[in-house]
Formats: structure tokens, sequence, C-alpha cells
């Protein structure tokens, strides 16, 4: 098996940069299909190498490394037509690059011969431009499926530079969950936060400015002592009347952001509670308050 020549299927932002980067590890390109024909010609310019074809079962023939890095709902769909098509063989190794799906998807181009997995990078891409840094370089990237799937998978995480982790296969929603959490709904967290910031006469332009180190001090002691013991503040203080207040301005000033207080003060309550630091009769008035 030439390990070291890929194709891939869906050249949109993940499946570009993977490319340029995987390339400049000397991994050898060989075909490139996708829905637009603009990103297949600029991937191959980018990387230097590699050929166009208008049906994704001619790249996939291409190379015995497949990456389908299309968007999750196809990823099935396109390899079941791959399949069908007769792109998979029995020296193929199959990726796909979703973090909600597992490798169960490409169960086509298992029962074609071929060994199949996913592989996930922990990490939001932009749009490759020519000379930037390699987006996987020290990042985390989950691999998961078959045995010898998750062997190259790991060789692949590390020639990008970046930390290769195995999850089990059943496992992959709750990771991709886990990962949606903390990114996505951060940004969320953080949006009320810098909202209720400029409803409290603060300029927008530097909100976030003001909050920076907060936020920062605040990931920095989870990590050092786990989210737990890194909670700080009235709920954990046990400090019904200081909520309270909270609350009645949210509800008055911005009341669209009251639910959200509400639901975030509830789970912050029963992380304050398994500490055993505050009154019971604190935590029935704090539960009290979060009610929705």
């Amino acid at each position: 098996m030439k390990k070291k020549e890929f194709s891939i299927i869906g050249c949109g932002r993940l499946g570009i940069s993977l490319a340029v980067f995987l390339s400049g590890q000397g991994y050898i390109a060989k075909g490139f299909s996708s829905k637009s024909p603009e990103s297949v010609d600029k991937v191959i310019r980018f990387v230097g190498a590699g050929t166009a074809y208008e049906k994704p079962w001619d790249a996939a023939k291409a190379a015995s490394l497949v990456f389908i890095c299309t968007p999750d709902t196809l990823i099935e769909p396109v390899c079941k037509k791959i399949a069908s098509e007769g792109g998979f063989n029995s020296q193929s190794v199959v990726f796909h690059l979703s973090g909600a799906l597992s490798s169960d998807i490409l169960a086509s181009a298992k029962k074609a011969g071929a060994v199949t997995g996913s592989i996930h990078p922990l990490q939001a891409f932009a749009p490759y431009e020519e000379g930037q840094q390699s987006p996987f370089r020290a990042i985390n990237m989950s691999v998961e499926g078959e045995k010898k799937a998750v062997e190259l998978g790991k060789v692949i995480v590390n020639a990008l530079k970046a930390h290769s982790f195995t999850i089990p296969t059943k496992a992959k929603t709750l990771y991709h969950a886990s990962a949606v959490v903390a990114s996505n709904y951060l940004v969320t967290v953080e949006n009320c936060a810098l909202e209720l910031l400029k409803q409290a006469g603060l300029s927008e332009d530097n909100a976030y400015e003001i909050l920076e180190p907060l936020i920062m001090g605040s990931l920095n002691n989870i990590k050092k002592r786990g989210s737990i013991n890194a909670l700080t503040g009235p709920v954990a203080r046990g400090d019904d009347e200081i909520v309270a207040r909270h609350l009645r301005d949210i509800e008055r000033k911005v009341p669209q952001f009251s639910a959200l207080y509400k639901l975030l003060g509830r789970y912050t309550l029963d992380i304050a509670a398994s500490r055993g630091e505050i009154k019971e009769d604190a935590i029935q008035k704090l539960d009290d308050l979060f009610k929705l």
C-alpha cells in the first residue's frame, strides 16, 4: 500500500488545509474532486500536484488513502456512490473528518474491502492563505475506527505535527457534543457577558478587553485545578442576595438573558453544592432563584 499517496473528496476549508500540509510532510497528492471546480483548481495550485476529477470515484481510485472531507450530511451518500462505482478496494484506507459522525457511516467502503476510520481536528479552520502557518500544529485530533485505520491515523496526525488521541467508535457523538459546548457554547456565554457589560454602560469597543483577563484566568484555573475547584463567585459562596440583584437588573434591562442566567446558575449550583462549602438554606434559596 502506498500510504503516502492520497486523494481528497471535498475541497472546502479543511480539505484544502489537509492537502497542503500533508503534502508539506512528504505525502503525495494524487486526486481531488469537489462540487466546486474552482476549489479543486485552487488546491492543486496550492499543493503543486494532483489531478482534478469530475467524478469522486475516479479521484478515489487514484490513491489508496482517501479522505472524504465533504459536509457531514454528504459523507455517507458520497461514500456509497464511490463504493458502488468501484472506487474502493482491499488496498484502500478511507477516512472522513467529521467530529459528530463515526466511521460506521463508511460501511459501504468497508463492504468493498477498504479499511475505514475517522480523524477529527479539534480546531476551527479559516480559508487557507499561501504562506500561513499550519493550523494543525500542536492541536488535538481524535482518531477512531478499525485497528489498521487507527494506527495509520496516528501516523497521519503525527505527520501534521498534531497530537492524536483515540476514542471508541460508539462515543463519537458525545465527544462532539463536548467540543460544541467547550467552543460554540463558550462563545454564546461570553456574548451574554459582553452584552451585560455594555448594558452596564461600558463601551462596546473595550468590553472584551475588560473581561479578557478574567476569562483567561478562569480557563487557566480549570487547567490547573479542574472545573469543580476552579469555581468562584456568588454561587460558590452561597450569596443568594447578590444573585437576586443580578436577576432583578437582568430582567429589567436585558430580559432575553434571564433564562440563560438561571439555567447556567442551576448547573453552577450543582458544582458548588458538590464541594460541601455552602449551607443548605443558601442552596435552597439559590435553587428557588434559578427556577425557570
